[in-house]
């Protein structure tokens, strides 16, 4: 969702939308612990690309850390698919999985 003020002064909204299906298949995007990518690196990622708020990225990069991976998003198949794709594009170590 993006806000802000039109030439006349008032609030305009945009809103993207993705249209679900009933019964669309749930698929987890797990994040897991690798050598190369700093911690602020994947804060930034989850923040900008899962939506994520800060807090939540940073608790998901010190579980992924200490634990070796990390459940960061579940959801429909069609929308976790761009995200999934967004994060391998940014170099985090990522798994698709149902």
């Amino acid at each position: 969702m993006n806000l802000g003020f039109n030439n006349q002064g008032s609030y305009e909204t945009e809103f993207e939308e993705e249209v679900i299906t009933i019964g669309e298949k749930e698929r987890v995007i797990i994040l897991h612990n690798d050598d190369y990518n700093t911690f602020d690196h994947v804060i930034d990622s989850l923040i900008e690309i899962c939506g994520h708020h800060p807090e939540q990225a940073e608790q998901c990069a010190h579980i992924t850390h200490f634990n070796g991976k990390c459940d960061v998003k579940k959801g429909p198949e069609v929308i976790l698919e761009k995200m999934y794709r967004k994060l391998k594009l940014r170099g985090l170590s990522v798994t698709l999985e149902d």
